[in-house]
Formats: structure tokens, C-alpha cells, sequence
């Protein structure tokens, strides 16, 4: 069994914002070599993650609306038992939870074995600083 691993290297510019990881997961599963097997894409960091769903604008809006609406944003540790530590991303925790730590998809014949309009995506929602996704691919 082959197994390769690939780390993404992030900077988001915005407190919260989704990123279309899917052609370097793509990459990564050809520079692996495996052919039949699976591939792990998590996120390394507790404010952010990584889910699969449709690259339509429109509905990544909606996201960030529903997911303002679930956890707003608020500094203060009133909010958030947590910003009592010196944080301010009570939120940001509470997001990641919502939207889930990490995907693994099939590969098949070499490629991501993917529904139609299915596409990685890294969430933030806690950026300005760097953060890392791991890629794990495991297979024949």
C-alpha cells in the first residue's frame, strides 16, 4: 500500500471566508501515484475546515449569513465563555463545529471519485494568519 501526504499552506485574508482546494487535492492524489485508495483532506487548526459541496457563489453567501446567524461574531467574553481566555474567536470554534474538521473521498481509476458539482473547500473563520490543511491519500 502507497501512502503519501501533502500539506496546504493558507493565508486568508478575511476573519471568514471559503477557498476551493479541489485542483490541489487533485494534484496531490496524481503526485501520489495511488490509483484505488483514499484521500483524507483535514484541517490542522480548531477555527477552521474543510467540507465538500457545489462552487456556487450564491450559496456560499448563504453559508456565511446562516453561519453569522448561528455563531455572530462578538469579542466580547459575555458572548463567549471563551474570549474570557484573551480570545476573540469564541465563533470561530463554534463555526468549525457546524461545518466539520475534514472529507475523505474515494479515488478511483487515479481521481477523486466525486458526485457531480462536488468540490473541497477550506473554511476559515478566524484568518489573517497562516493555517495548514493535511492531505493524507492511502491506496493501491
Amino acid at each position: 500500500m502507497k501512502s503519501h501526504r501533502k500539506v496546504l499552506r493558507l493565508h486568508v485574508p478575511r476573519r471568514m471566508d471559503f477557498v476551493n482546494i479541489t485542483r490541489e487535492v487533485e494534484a496531490a492524489v496524481r503526485e501520489s501515484g495511488v490509483r484505488e485508495g483514499l484521500c483524507l483532506v483535514n484541517s490542522m487548526h480548531i477555527t477552521s475546515s474543510v467540507f465538500i459541496n457545489d462552487n456556487e457563489p450564491g450559496l456560499h453567501e448563504d453559508y456565511k449569513r446562516w453561519l453569522e446567524r448561528l455563531a455572530p461574531y462578538d469579542a466580547s467574553p459575555e458572548t463567549y465563555q471563551h474570549n474570557k481566555t484573551g480570545e476573540d474567536n469564541g465563533d470561530a470554534h463554534l463555526k468549525r463545529e457546524v461545518m466539520g474538521r475534514e472529507v475523505v473521498v474515494a479515488i478511483t481509476e487515479g481521481k477523486l471519485d466525486f458526485g457531480t458539482w462536488e468540490q473541497i473547500f477550506y473554511g476559515e473563520f478566524d484568518g489573517r494568519r497562516e493555517k495548514r490543511v493535511l492531505i493524507k491519500i492511502l491506496g493501491e
